[in-house]
């Protein structure tokens, strides 16, 4: 296999355990018994906790010779965590099994970043490439638990994202790249290239912009399936929703991704465009609009996730001192998929409860922060 396919399977078996978990999270939880605003902040407490677990693990992850063996280590743990909120009672030990699987997870893709852009330069082939193919396997995952949950208990898929956890491990350990070298050195110099990164005004300013608008994506990805049920749209819907927007988005990381860069459109230009369409997005998906009207707002999901992801990855990547690749991109995945979205997470339980879709309104607020930090990054990053 060369280092393009290991790269893909991995973000394939990555991806199929997001694609069930991700959608899902919040009708397995109210099946357990929690409420609203414990769900939210269930969500939203490993996500939080990343300003101290990300760059741990970061520091950590760099300790190994080669990028794959951590890789390995957390798709186990995430896996035996899994399990226990599976098979454990009561809901402090659900949910710290929760948090310790959900830290785990989000760790995983920075450390994979981090290994395909670095196989992707020394091999040639294009970054979006396998990160696309994770993608695709979102689709099926979306639309293989949705139909499985209209007739299966919810309990189906914390035996599913376990399975997918286990089969990560055993994919990292064996198939991925070896050539992926750590940036290695002592602990208290990795410790101090994260602190000299996080004093950067121009990198910081880029974090707020990128994770802002990622971080967007917190109340739908709490409540979007919880709203729909409530308007009458069934779970094989909501998966089809969720795989039709990750289908948009995968044409935009095979197709519209290398004409981009082949036109030499920026990734401060596109990292501005995904923020209006989640201003748009957002806004609309307030008011509770009919099935017809959802398909096309799931298709802003290309501006919204693919085209911010990958803008945001290629700016941080331009902007990381060398040796200090692994900190930057984790410091990004804190910040878009930890800090911010966390605090956005942690709101919209309570929002949901009290104002329904209308609290979609507040992510619309957070994506003005974000455009607003992306202009002052103007002429700095083209």
């Amino acid at each position: 296999m060369t280092p393009a396919s290991r790269m893909a399977l991995q973000y394939v078996v990555l991806f199929v355990a997001n694609g069930v978990s991700l959608p899902f999270a919040g009708l397995w939880l109210s099946a357990q018994g929690f409420t609203a605003s414990q769900i939210g902040g269930l969500l939203a407490a490993p996500m939080l906790a990343r300003l101290v677990t990300g760059p741990v693990i970061a520091v950590w992850a760099d300790g190994f010779r080669r990028r794959r063996t951590p890789i390995a280590i957390l798709g186990a743990v995430a896996c035996l965590a899994y399990i226990v909120a599976g098979v454990g009672e009561g809901r402090w030990v659900q949910g710290g099994a929760w948090f310790v699987a959900a830290t785990a997870m989000a760790a995983l893709i920075p450390l994979s970043d981090v290994l395909s852009l670095q196989a992707s330069r020394t091999s040639g082939f294009a970054f979006a490439w396998p990160r696309g193919c994770g993608s695709a396997a979102f689709v099926v995952a979306n639309v293989l638990m949705g139909a499985i949950l209209s007739g299966a208990p919810v309990d189906s898929l914390i035996v599913f994202v376990a399975l997918a956890c286990g089969l990560l491990a055993m994919s990292a350990a064996t198939l991925l790249p070896t050539d992926g070298l750590s940036e290695r050195g002592r602990a208290r110099d990795r410790f101090a290239g994260v602190g000299r990164l996080v004093r950067e005004p121009v990198f910081m300013t880029a974090l707020i912009a990128i994770g802002a608008i990622q971080a967007t994506h917190a109340f739908y990805y709490g409540f979007s399936a919880i709203a729909w049920k409530a308007q009458g749209i069934d779970e094989r819907t909501t998966g089809l929703l969720w795989a039709f927007s990750v289908i948009v988005e995968i044409g935009f990381m095979w197709w519209v991704e290398p004409w981009r860069r082949r036109r030499g459109i920026g990734p401060m230009m596109v990292l501005t465009v995904g923020g209006v369409a989640a201003v748009v997005r957002w806004t609309a998906l307030a008011f509770a609009p009919p099935l017809i009207l959802l398909w096309p707002l799931q298709a802003l999901h290309a501006l919204t996730f693919a085209a911010t992801y990958l803008a945001g990855v290629e700016i941080i990547e331009r902007l990381a001192p060398p040796g200090q690749h692994t900190a930057a991109q984790t410091l990004n995945s804190v910040m878009a998929a930890g800090v911010l979205i966390g605090v956005a997470t942690l709101a919209a339980g309570p929002l949901y409860g009290s104002y329904g879709t209308l609290g979609y309104l507040s992510m619309t607020a957070l994506a003005g922060i974000g455009l607003i930090a992306a202009w002052q990054l103007k002429g700095r990053i083209s």
